[in-house]
């Protein structure tokens, strides 16, 4: 199992994907073509989210075929030589996902070692469920229950940031509550520029600032380069 997990495809004031290019290279070493997912999408169209991905995965000299011209979706997949899954709003991805009948052939794939590459939404549906994203549920997805290519819950765009004068929850008040009644589910919180990284049975921490894990009603710090497998068999 192939897998990338970037917290979004931005850091700071950076181009569109820059500052994970070089490991998304490596990631798809000997990939000519992904297949991309632009599902997530609401505020762009598709065409235009293909192309956004295309500029930036010109660096890279891979080309990005898309799912929504594709007749046959399943089909697209099975055939697909690494998967790509943008970011956006990530109950209306898992919606679509769930709607076209998608859930088993992406995990059918990965499974087989196609490599997969996620970002913000593409990547909290990588998880056990979608139920710590920050989103707004502006669809109803058939069920929350995502991919399950990692036994944990994930929290892209990580940032516990509170504004003078803010008197609403906390990025951590709320990854609090799922913890009081899920105690024994993980939570990695990936901050921007962060990334997980899978190569069959070991997963590492990628990035220049601390990510969190959540879990038992505990916050911990995981360091740049930390190996994590052992969250695989949970």
């Amino acid at each position: 199992m192939k897998l990338l997990l970037l917290s979004s495809s931005r850091a700071a004031n950076s181009a569109y994907l820059a500052p994970n290019l070089a490991l998304i290279g490596q990631h798809l070493a000997g990939v000519k073509k992904v297949l991309f997912i632009p599902y997530a999408a609401v505020s762009i169209s598709y065409d235009a989210y293909q192309q956004m991905v295309q500029q930036a995965f010109d660096a890279i000299g891979i080309e990005v075929d898309s799912i929504h011209l594709h007749q046959n979706p399943r089909l697209a997949v099975a055939q697909a030589e690494a998967i790509v899954v943008g970011g956006g709003n990530t109950f209306v991805l898992l919606h679509q996902l769930y709607q076209e009948g998608l859930m088993n052939e992406i995990r059918a794939q990965v499974a087989n070692n196609v490599p997969y590459l996620g970002w913000s939404a593409g990547s909290n549906i990588a998880g056990l469920s979608i139920r710590t994203t920050n989103d707004m549920p502006i669809v109803e997805p058939e069920s929350f229950t995502a991919l399950n290519l990692l036994p944990c819950q994930l929290n892209p765009h990580y940032s516990d940031y509170k504004p003078e004068g803010f008197h609403g929850e906390t990025r951590d008040m709320r990854l609090n509550e799922f913890m009081l009644l899920n105690p024994d589910t993980p939570i990695v919180a990936l901050p921007e520029g962060t990334a997980l990284l899978r190569q069959a049975d070991e997963l590492s921490y990628q990035g220049n600032v601390d990510g969190y894990l959540f879990i038992g009603g505990s916050k911990t710090a995981i360091l740049p380069g930390a190996e994590l497998s052992a969250f695989l068999q949970l």
